[in-house]
C-alpha cells in the first residue's frame, strides 16, 4: 500500500502527464540508458523553449495513459503503450520534429568502456605511439596486439579492431582503453519512435525530404514505363515513349521512301542545315 506522500506524487505526475497529452499532438519516445543526471538536466534545459521531457516508471505512465483515455475518450495516445518497454521516456514538443530531433542528438557525451558493458559501436585502437613505457609490452601481448619500442615508448604497429557492436567489454579491453585515455562510446537520449497526431513511426521517416519522394516517384514511373513497353501494354507512363518511338519509325520510313509528312520535312531541313 503506497504511503500518502507517494499517492500525492503519483497524482501530481498524472496531472502533469494529462496536461501534456491535452496540449500536445507531437512527441518522441526516447531510450535513456547510460544517461547521467547532469546530462539529463542539460537536455531539459536545452529543450525547454518548445519541449518538455517526461521520465517515469513505465507502469505508472501506462496507468496514467489508460485513465486519460477512459476520461477523455481520446484513444490516439494508446499507440504508445506497447512501446513503453525498458528505460524510456517521452519528450512532448510544439516545435518542428526535425529540429527537435537534431537538438536531442546534440546532447551526447563520451563515456569510458566499463567491464561487462555491451558495446553500441565498433572500437578500434589505431596504430601509433601510446606514450606508455616498455614495461607495458606484456599487457599488449596478452591482447595479441603487435607493438614495438620506439624512442623509449610502446608503439602499436597496426590498427586493432578491439570490440565489435553487441560484444561485452572485457576486463583487459577496458583497462587498455583506460590506459590509452580513450572514451569509445557516446551516450545520450536515443529517439526510438515519433508520435504525430495519432501516428507512430520510425525516426528515419523524418529524413525523407521532398527531393527523396520526387526521386522515388520518378524511379517508379520509369519502371512502369519500361514494363508497359516490354509487355506492349499502353499506360500513361509509357504513352510518351510510344509516341516518340512511333514518330521515329515513321521518320525512318520517310527517309527510305518517297512518302513524306510535315515533321519528316522539318527533320530533313534540320539535317541539311
Amino acid at each position: 500500500m503506497p504511503s500518502a506522500k507517494q499517492l500525492v506524487k503519483k497524482e501530481a505526475y498524472d496531472a502533469k502527464l494529462c496536461e501534456l497529452l491535452d496540449t500536445h499532438t507531437k512527441a518522441f519516445l526516447v531510450h535513456a540508458d547510460n544517461v547521467g543526471s547532469m546530462q539529463m538536466m542539460n537536455i531539459r534545459a536545452g529543450l525547454r523553449e518548445n519541449s518538455t521531457v517526461l521520465m517515469g516508471k513505465n507502469t505508472l505512465i501506462r496507468r496514467c495513459l489508460r485513465l486519460y483515455v477512459e476520461r477523455t475518450g481520446n484513444e490516439q495516445w494508446l499507440v504508445l503503450l506497447d512501446h513503453l518497454v525498458g528505460n524510456v521516456g517521452l519528450i512532448f514538443t510544439q516545435g518542428d520534429l526535425n529540429e527537435v530531433r537534431d537538438k536531442i542528438q546534440e546532447f551526447k557525451v563520451g563515456a569510458p568502456a566499463r567491464v561487462g558493458l555491451v558495446a553500441p559501436n565498433d572500437v578500434t585502437v589505431y596504430a601509433g605511439n601510446t606514450g606508455m613505457d616498455p614495461s607495458q609490452t606484456s599487457f599488449f601481448q596478452a591482447l595479441n596486439i603487435s607493438t614495438k619500442i620506439n624512442k623509449g615508448t610502446v608503439e602499436i604497429v597496426s590498427d586493432v579492431h578491439l570490440i565489435k557492436p553487441g560484444e561485452k567489454v572485457g576486463a583487459s579491453q577496458a583497462t587498455l582503453l583506460a590506459k590509452l585515455g580513450i572514451k569509445p562510446f557516446t551516450y545520450g537520449l536515443v529517439v526510438k519512435q515519433v508520435y504525430d497526431n495519432g501516428s507512430l513511426y520510425d525516426p528515419k521517416v523524418l529524413d525523407i525530404t521532398d527531393e527523396t519522394l520526387g526521386d522515388l516517384l520518378t524511379a517508379g514511373i520509369r519502371n512502369v514505363a519500361a514494363a508497359s513497353l516490354a509487355l506492349d501494354f499502353p499506360t500513361m507512363a509509357s504513352a510518351p515513349h510510344s509516341l516518340i518511338n512511333g514518330y521515329k519509325n515513321a521518320l525512318a520510313i520517310a527517309v527510305e521512301t518517297d512518302y513524306t509528312f510535315p515533321l519528316a520535312e522539318k527533320g530533313a531541313r534540320g539535317r541539311l542545315g
